[in-house]
């Protein structure tokens, strides 16, 4: 399909005049369809908004992604819908535990994708720099409160970040340049512990 041919698609069964150019500008990421647009657009393509995002990282992409308005969302995880817009306006999660489960019921999002939209990385992220930094068996409990996965996989997943970031600060006792680069190393896993973290469980669960 051309462009021209996406344009008149999306005029004739959405109503929306859209020039060719436009779509070439959403096409080289130049610049991004509205949400109704996205909706036409996908319609016209025959797919879904979800097709066109890719890997949605925000709550309002994991929405549109699953085809639903703001109100829908609002009313499912029972929520004030003008809170709920500006929340997702704001990127800032305000809803309660509850409202988190049910979220992640309605968006269909995996574990890690709600942790990423209501804001709780930031909590799971200090347990996980403290579990690596003394003993890891002592947070097992405590990351299990915050992260509902098995015992033995949560068990797995902290003693593989302990042993990865041991040998990075045992290699900051050595000299130079060395040491210089281990301390770097050790500080830059520590700065990406939440995604080494979800990278580890997921893999297990493979």
């Amino acid at each position: 399909m051309t462009h021209a041919h996406v344009s008149y698609g999306i005029q004739a069964a959405y109503g929306l005049q859209v020039h060719p150019a436009t779509v070439a500008a959403w096409e080289l990421g130049e610049a991004f369809p509205t949400e109704t647009e996205l909706t036409a657009l996908a319609g016209a393509l025959w797919c879904s908004p979800g097709d066109l995002l890719g890997s949605p990282s925000t709550l309002r992409e994991h929405r549109v992604a699953q085809g639903l308005a703001p109100i829908d969302v609002a009313m499912r995880i029972s929520m004030d819908p003008q809170e709920y817009e500006r929340m997702e306006q704001s990127g800032t999660w305000t809803g309660n535990d509850a409202q988190a489960a049910q979220l992640g019921d309605v968006l269909r999002l995996p574990l890690r994708a709600l942790f990423e939209v209501t804001g709780r990385d930031a909590a799971l992220a200090e347990l996980l720099r403290s579990a690596v930094d003394t003993r890891w068996q002592a947070y097992v409990k405590k990351v299990g409160k915050l992260v509902p996965l098995p015992k033995p996989q949560l068990e797995g997943a902290l003693k593989s970040l302990y042993a990865d970031y041991q040998v990075r600060i045992a290699a900051t006792l050595s000299r130079g340049a060395v040491a210089d680069n281990a301390a770097v190393q050790a500080r830059e896993f520590l700065d990406g512990i939440v995604h080494h973290f979800w990278d580890r469980v997921e893999g297990a669960a493979r």
